[in-house]
């Protein structure tokens, strides 16, 4: 009696282990691949409890998340003969777990190493401007360089290719700053020219107003005298442009009828005529005083001859 309850004891330890040699659990983002005596079985295991036979089968588990993979700085000449450091960060994942096991050994190294000659293949054929301005280009033909040999033959995936970081040398970083800063200073001169140019065409048309509007230039006098004498300054020079000569000119011609042929009497009398109605803007070295008289010749009376050479007789005083 005592021997068949040892027997039993030992049938039912010997079930309880094999039971626990069989039962494995596949995780929801695994896939078992099963092995027995060395063979592929064609059947992957779900996930979810699973049994195989404890002798002669061998399962291994196979992750189908997209793992990241970091690939280390690489030094790299670009098409255009600039020396650069790179690091990039690659995504992939497993399409098919049992290529991934039985056509490449350790697949995660080599999707490493195919990403540093991916990586300097792909730099050597670009220049540095595409590099640094079009970096969505060069990640996706490095993504397509990298998913030639691993999709079809391993049965990875590579789902996104990064480049993180693009290491210049100190002197090429010197010469872009130039090269920026003479670009900053060459748009700054077109603007200011541009600016120039808007600011030429307008004076042109306000030139052209005032010569259709003679009031308007003597608008524009004044104001410019009152702008300067806004600044209380002890001296002011104001110039008396020709049309105010002629404006003057026009209102003593016409209140004493001269003739046209006495144009230097008229000048004379428009002279003596701003004299009188501005007497605190000429100086009195402007007058001709030579003593400090009031009596003194006004300026321009010495130079009118006759025709004859004598001394013309200064005109009757208004």
């Amino acid at each position: 009696m005592g021997i068949l309850i040892i027997v039993v004891v030992v049938v039912v330890v010997v079930a309880l282990l094999g039971m626990a040699m069989s039962v494995r659990n596949v995780q929801q983002y695994e896939r078992g691949v099963v092995f027995r005596f060395g063979r592929l079985l064609p059947n992957l295991r779900a996930p979810g409890l699973r049994l195989i036979r404890p002798i002669g089968d061998r399962m291994r588990k196979v992750s189908v998340q997209t793992e990241v993979l970091g690939v280390p700085a690489q030094g790299a000449i670009t098409a255009d003969n600039v020396t650069l450091t790179v690091d990039a960060v690659v995504y992939f994942r497993v399409l098919d777990p049992v290529k991934a096991l039985v056509n490449v050994n350790n697949y995660p190294s080599a999707v490493l190493q195919i990403a540093q000659t991916s990586l300097r293949s792909v730099i050597g054929r670009a220049d540095l401007d595409t590099l640094l301005s079009d970096r969505d280009h060069v990640n996706t033909e490095l993504r397509t360089v990298m998913d030639a040999p691993t999709e079809d033959p391993w049965g990875l995936r590579i789902e996104r290719v990064e480049i993180k970081d693009i290491a210049l040398p100190e002197s090429m970083m010197r010469s872009m700053s130039k090269q920026a800063e003479a670009e900053r200073e060459r748009r700054s001169r077109v603007i200011a020219a541009d600016g120039e140019f808007q600011a030429s065409q307008r004076l042109t048309d306000a030139a052209r107003t005032m010569a259709d509007t003679p009031g308007a230039l003597q608008l524009r006098l004044l104001q410019t005298v009152v702008d300067v004498s806004a600044e209380k300054n002890s001296t002011l020079v104001m110039p008396f442009p020709v049309e105010m000569l002629r404006f003057f000119e026009r209102q003593d011609g016409g209140s004493s009828g001269t003739p046209a042929g006495h144009e230097h009497d008229t000048a004379a009398s428009a002279a003596e005529t701003i004299a009188r109605t501005l007497p605190g803007v000429l100086s009195p070295s402007a007058h001709g005083e030579a003593g400090g008289g009031t009596d003194a010749t006004p300026p321009g009376r010495e130079s009118l001859r006759r025709s004859d050479g004598s001394p013309e007789d200064p005109p009757a005083a208004a």
